[in-house]
């Protein structure tokens, strides 16, 4: 009889417990022979009889995974919930070992994939493109975009327009309407240039929707002290990748795949996503993983503390 016939296709943990249940039937089996029978060391079987003592870090970490996850709508990926967990619970691990705990734990990120776009090498002429795909600006209020989408809601649709300051990504201003018109992205400019005290110099970036072509954005553009206005070429999402990639994070992050039930709940779950989510705790890649409000906050005390110390 060769040692470990019987075992033949059993992982360590099944020979362990059939070892425990043979030694539990019949008090007087040897374990050492039991042991040498199904392949096992004597030492790993006793081990395996011993309690485990249960980790309350490692509880807790399990339990902050989850709460984040949860908090997220399910949206949140390793990359995510790890610098969250650093940045806001000084605990440091590295995405694989999150992506593990979230694997142990059942809990699977609803990201969509990248979605490829189309390129087009045509140059529009009626309207330069300053901004020339320059995401990085070195400043808050230095370079805008603007874009509009579509929200879905009972029996019809609904329209988001925002404005993003790229320098972290910040949403600054954005309107609800039923009708993507000039009124919704001018409403959204607004909102942006009351609520960043009126900065001087902006630059103002979007695509060539006639909600951004026409007389009244326009004007609304010239309120606005010394703002110039830089368009996409035409057809070419490329040219305004980081707002078409916010609207993909509020889609596939926050809004549930039948949409809202009308525009008043749909408004509500946007400024959720916007002043509770996005802004304050979900970590972007492009700020090394701080969410955009923290990466302004530290901008801004940067060059508090250099003008004091200057």
């Amino acid at each position: 009889m060769k040692k470990g016939f019987c075992s033949a296709g059993l992982g360590q943990p099944e020979r362990l417990s059939l070892i425990s249940k043979l030694a539990e039937q019949d008090k007087q089996a040897s374990k050492s022979l039991l042991c040498k029978l199904f392949g096992v060391l004597r030492s790993s079987y006793y081990y395996g009889l011993k309690p485990k003592p249960i980790s309350l870090e490692a509880v807790k970490t399990k339990a902050l995974v989850r709460q984040i996850f949860n908090d997220s709508k399910r949206s949140a990926g390793a990359r995510s919930i790890a610098a969250i967990l650093m940045n806001e619970h000084g605990i440091k691990l590295t995405r694989y070992m999150v992506g593990k705990l979230m694997s142990s734990m059942g809990l699977k990120s609803c990201q969509l994939k990248t979605h490829k776009y189309k390129h087009c090498d045509e140059e529009h002429k009626a309207h330069d493109n300053i901004l020339n795909r320059n995401f990085s600006p070195t400043s808050p209020n230095h370079v805008w975009t603007g874009d509009v989408t579509y929200v879905r809601i009972k029996g019809g649709w609904c329209y988001l327009a925002i404005v993003l300051d790229l320098y972290a990504r910040r949403i600054v201003g954005f309107a609800v309407s039923d009708s993507p018109d000039s009124m919704l992205t001018t409403k959204a400019l607004q909102m942006a240039y009351q609520s960043r005290l009126k900065p001087n110099g902006v630059l103002f970036h979007s695509d060539q929707g006639t909600h951004y072509t026409s007389k009244k954005f326009a004007e609304s553009v010239a309120s606005c002290n010394g703002m110039k206005q830089s368009m996409s070429r035409k057809g070419n999402c490329w040219d305004n990748a980081p707002t078409e990639r916010f609207f993909r994070s509020f889609k596939t992050e926050w809004m549930p795949k039948g949409g809202y039930e009308n525009i008043a709940e749909a408004r509500t779950a946007i400024i959720d996503y916007i002043w509770g989510y996005y802004q304050s705790v979900r970590p972007h890649r492009f700020n090394d993983y701080l969410t955009p409000l923290e990466k302004e906050k530290r901008y801004f005390n940067k060059n508090l503390l250099s003008g004091v110390l200057n």
